[in-house]
């Protein structure tokens, strides 16, 4: 995620009307536009989409467009979990971004796979955090 902060600070550098709308956004949207960048697995999409923050924030955008924070693959193994899909729907926002930030992290598919795996038995021991 450093690197893509660093390009993302360049960017706002060069458009300092978006530099101040982006320090505007809360942290939160904030995070999510910068995990929304960092979500591509290609480096060529991540400067894209790291480029294309100016426009977003111009437009009045404050959140990044068709971005599911959440693994779609999350959502099918806490659906086979009762327990740990209940737990799930009681945690804050920032619980489950705590959640996705880890497992989004895990640049290896199946690391990722293993940390939804953990992720889901953790829920279902009653844990609110990774």
């Amino acid at each position: 995620m450093a690197r893509t902060l660093t390009d993302l600070r360049k960017v706002l550098a060069a458009h300092p009307k978006a530099q101040a709308l982006w320090e505007d956004l809360t942290p939160i949207a904030r995070r999510d536009f910068m995990s929304w960048i960092e979500s591509a697995k290609q480096p060529e999409t991540r400067r894209r989409r790291a480029e294309s923050i100016p426009s977003r924030l111009a437009s009045g955008k404050r959140r990044p467009c068709c971005y599911a924070l959440v693994p779609m693959n999350l959502y099918k193994a806490l659906a086979l979990l009762p327990k740990a899909r209940a737990q799930w729907k009681s945690l804050t926002p920032d619980e489950h971004r705590d959640f996705t930030d880890w497992i989004h992290e895990a640049e290896e598919p199946g690391l990722r796979a293993q940390r939804i795996n953990k992720t889901c038995m953790m829920l279902a021991a009653g844990k609110r955090h990774p």
